[in-house]
């Protein structure tokens, strides 16, 4: 079973925000931004803009029907500058026009009177100001400062890691529609509809049960659409509630790259001990995350940061301090892995620094400090782990020993060419920690044609989520995948969605799914009981399209059972709720049982190094991956592969550049690199984990959508040794590693 949206990508047929056809009268919307970064807002003039060609209504905030607020945790993002701008990029205006042509044009002929106050771009400065948006985070496990007493070896040191442009393909975008009695109806590429629908309430006044969201598709999201998307909806919405016509908006590339926030850039300080036998006895960490302007996200990505601190190790004493720092960028925001695998870059340096002080592999103490069964997280979840299960069946496979002989052997022999061999332990908690957000209901409908539609709060983006959803239905009633057809996600159809985010949307909408299925399948075994001359009802099962009793294919086909359960007026539809048991979070002790599991995995990366031009190839990524029991290999695959190329690239080429006046200057895709088919791994080898173990997974089939990302990080530290064999350079702890500073790092005086 392929990805079912396979055929309609290929051939241009896949529906997306800018294919919806458009409404008479539809009018276009283009945002003027603040050209600076932080100042006092004295005056708009928009007066040219108003008595230009095609313009219908300029927008500021004091037009707003509602509260010219967005923010979904924290109340502190206008959606309109009002006194103050915060970051470049800051909307302060919307022009609404009959042509996207014309309102982009009336734009710019805008001006703002703007008194420039200092920019603070550096978490560390708004840190030492006091500037938090939340109070420090921290977690606490055992006692480090008696810890640290006791250790044979001790180091301290500094990481920096840089954030990461999102670069879906479709930027943002959304259509806003009036509808009768003052209703709006809303196409929103976001990856949370009731995020959007609520934003979109909050600017304009109108209730919930007044606005509808409805999403197809997107073209790409890996988390910029989780809670960004929801400004660009708020824009529309406004624009329809006061001209009564459609409004559409749909970002150029430089509009998105200039207005959205990124990846969290990090700044942290690490102490880590470790005994005799390479056992890490302690260890302490301070993370300064880079917010941006506003909250958004922050918070959660911060936290999970804490959650994944010590990556695939137990250490018995923990101290982790985090501060989520305001700064005047633009709000930066959830990113595949959300605060992750910043904490697991720190760790992985902290590994680094101490076995190049030990004159040993990093892998060496990696290996000896795997997390096994029973061993305590430091947020209190016991593991129940694979961690050694993925590096043992993965050096068996790939024999890891082998592979760092064969680059030694090339460096012998090689006087500017250098390969570099890292391992990469990867564990991923999933759940969304914030326990409520944890639940996803399903609306399923079978038609007396024995077709099946289902609806429930999961986004498609490419990952695939479609696709195992149809599964989950075709699998409990026994159709081809054919029968089953996904609609779109509607917060009419499902309210009250959890975003599609944190690897969590197959799981819960996929129990959904399952359990609606389930209550349907019951009612209709039940009608085909008598009609089979079965003894009991648990003699049977739908499959193939049939019913089969004790495992024997009947003559009773699924579409005449259907027909002959409604003429008997039994109920074909089922909306369920599925709600993860056995997690719990309490933050007022830090403790808890967050995750409904675990993904592990152990990766290998291999590169080779130009140590004359800086320049480097990724020859390999091969991995043992824990899928649990994969219910559609294409689509893990895929994502796997996916998630390697985009976290080597994070590592890497990627980099954000914002100049001191707080002004992107990696604005296009001539200045912000991403991997191309040159830039991807020559080989990437996966090899799924070989348990049976039992998770809450749907179908036991593991999330696959984040954990695979921090393989990448290992091309980092691959990089690195390659450049050790070169010349002992020890360059800082700085990511991504570029081609410009792999050479500075080699040629410094």
């Amino acid at each position: 079973m392929k990805n079912i949206d396979s055929k309609s990508h290929v051939r241009g047929e896949s529906v997306y925000l800018d294919d919806i056809p458009l409404v008479q009268g539809t009018l276009y919307a283009c945002v003027f931004d603040s050209p600076v970064a932080h100042g006092k807002l004295r005056s708009i003039d928009t007066t040219e803009a108003e008595i230009s060609e095609g313009v219908v209504r300029v927008i500021t905030a004091k037009d707003l029907v509602g509260e010219n607020q967005i923010g979904g945790i924290i109340p502190d993002e206008p959606l309109l500058a009002d006194d103050e701008v915060h970051f470049q990029g800051m909307p302060i205006a919307i022009v609404l026009a009959t042509s996207e042509e014309l309102a982009r044009k009336a734009a710019k002929k805008i001006s703002a009177d703007i008194e420039p106050l200092e920019p603070v771009l550096d978490p560390r400065i708004a840190a030492a100001n006091g500037d938090l948006i939340v109070p420090p985070k921290i977690f606490k496990l055992g006692d480090t400062e008696a810890a640290f007493e006791r250790c044979d070896h001790v180091y301290k040191g500094r990481a920096e890691v840089n954030g990461q442009e999102h670069l879906y393909i479709e930027t943002q975008g959304a259509y806003a529609l009036p509808t009768e009695n003052g209703g709006l109806r809303v196409y929103s590429s976001t990856q949370g509809p009731t995020a959007v629908q609520r934003a979109v309430c909050r600017v304009t006044g109108l209730a919930m049960h007044e606005v509808e969201v409805d999403v197809q598709r997107l073209g790409g999201g890996f988390g910029g659409k989780e809670d960004q998307a929801n400004a660009w909806a708020a824009i529309c919405a406004v624009g329809s509630q006061l001209t009564k016509r459609p409004v559409k908006y749909a970002l150029h590339r430089m509009e998105d790259m200039r207005m959205t926030g990124k990846r969290h850039p990090y700044s942290a300080d690490y102490k880590i001990g470790l005994d005799k036998d390479l056992k890490i006895v302690a260890y302490e960490a301070t993370f300064y995350q880079n917010a941006g302007a506003s909250a958004d996200l922050s918070p959660p990505v911060l936290e999970r940061t804490l959650f994944h601190c010590t990556n695939s190790y137990y250490v018995p004493n923990v101290s982790a301090t985090a501060y989520c720092c305001r700064t005047h960028l633009p709000p930066n925001t959830a990113f595949r892995g959300f605060g992750g695998p910043q904490g697991m870059f720190v760790i992985e340096s902290a590994i680094v620094h101490a076995a190049d002080a030990l004159g040993v592999k990093p892998s060496d103490i990696q290996r000896a400090n795997l997390i096994e069964n029973g061993d305590e997280f430091p947020y209190g979840q016991i593991a129940e782990s694979d961690a050694i299960t993925t590096w043992t069946q993965g050096d068996k496979k790939y024999d890891f020993a082998s592979l760092q002989r064969e680059a030694d052997e090339f460096n012998a022999s090689s006087k500017y060419f250098k390969k570099g061999v890292a391992m990469m332990p990867v564990c991923f908690g999933i759940s969304f920690t914030k326990t409520p957000m944890n639940q996803a209901r399903s609306l399923v409908h079978v038609y007396t044609d024995g077709s099946i539609a289902v609806s429930t709060g999961a986004v498609e983006m490419g990952q695939g989520v479609n696709t195992k959803m149809a599964q989950v239905a075709a699998e409990m009633f026994g159709l081809p995948i054919e029968k089953v057809r996904l609609h779109t996600t509607n917060t009419l159809r499902i309210a009250n969605t959890s975003p599609t985010a944190a690897s969590a949307a197959a799981d819960l909408n996929g129990k959904a799914t399952q359990l609606a299925c389930e209550a349907i399948r019951d009612r209709l075994l039940e009608i085909a009981q008598p009609l089979v001359e079965a003894e009991s009802v648990d003699d049977l099962s739908l499959s193939d399209g049939y019913v089969h009793r004790n495992g024997e294919r009947t003559s009773l086909d699924f579409k005449t059972l259907v027909m002959d359960a409604h003429l008997q007026r039994v109920n074909l539809s089922e909306h369920a709720h599925y709600a993860t048991p056995g997690i719990n979070f309490d933050w007022e002790t830090a403790r808890g049982h967050p995750f409904a599991y675990h993904v592990y995995g152990t990766a290998i990366v291999g590169v080779t190094v130009d140590c004359l031009r800086g320049r480097y190839e990724i020859d390999y990524v091969k991995c043992c991956h824990d899928f649990g029991s994969s219910m559609n290999t294409s689509v893990d695959y895929g994502q796997i592969e996916g998630g390697i190329v985009q976290g080597i690239g994070w590592m890497t080429i990627e980099e954000v550049f914002y100049d001191d006046s707080g002004k992107l200057r990696s604005n296009a895709l001539s200045t912000y690199k991403v991997p191309d088919i040159y830039s991807i791994p020559k080989e990437i080898a996966i090899l799924p984990l070989e348990t049976s173990r039992e998770n809450l997974a749907v179908f036991n089939s593991k999330a696959v959508g984040e954990p695979p990302l921090m393989y990448g990080i290992g091309a980092y530290f691959a990089i690195r040794q390659a450049m050790d064999s070169y010349k002992k350079s020890s360059p800082p702890f700085d990511a991504p590693f570029t081609a410009e500073k792999v050479l500075m790092s080699l040629y410094e005086k």
